[in-house]
């Protein structure tokens, strides 16, 4: 059986007991400074793991909070359509217009004499939908409004009843008078 060095260097006489136990107590001490420089080394490297997890965790919430958003519009989007599709006026073939302001531009729609009268009174609005202007119901353009403002083009205010100190009430608005 083969003997260690400590061990033959002891049988020969060349080292003695004390000399022997103080290199193995500096071998001991060495082995476990080097455990802990490996234990913060580990230490470091599970802190940067757990951090890129985090980060990882931070952007993947962020992707989804995106996703879901998108995904929110989008269905609203499909509700609007849905309602101005399922609510508007049909196109009608005339020679009169009812004319509004679209981002500082004057636009236009066909309408009769009632239709006219409703939009100015408030009972009907128009919106935006597709490239084109769309006559719907108050109470569509408010749902629609409420989804998303900027395809609400024209909405009156009604108003009931005339204002008793209106300083124009006396005066008739001429029947030539189309805007």
């Amino acid at each position: 059986m083969s003997m260690s060095l400590r061990d033959q260097l002891l049988k020969a006489g060349l080292v003695n007991e004390k000399q022997a136990k103080q290199a193995t107590k500096q071998k001991q001490k060495q082995t476990r400074m080097e455990h802990r420089g490996q234990a913060e080394k580990d230490e470091s490297q599970r802190l940067a793991a757990q951090q890129a997890q985090a980060e990882k965790l931070a952007r993947d919430q962020e992707l989804n909070r995106q996703q879901e958003e998108k995904k929110r519009r989008k269905a609203e989007q499909a509700q609007i359509k849905q309602l101005i599709e399922g609510s508007r006026l049909p196109k009608l073939e005339s020679d009169d217009y009812y004319n509004f302001v679209d981002e500082k531009k004057v636009k236009r729609v066909p309408v009769n004499a009632l239709m006219r009268e409703k939009l100015s009174k408030g009972s009907l609005g128009i919106v935006r939908h597709e490239g084109r202007y769309d006559v719907v119901p108050r109470a569509t353009a408010e749902r629609i409004q409420e989804r998303d403002p900027r395809r609400v083009v024209l909405l009156n205010v009604q108003n009931e009843a005339p204002d008793a100190d209106d300083p124009y009430a006396a005066y008739q608005i001429p029947d030539d008078l189309m805007w």
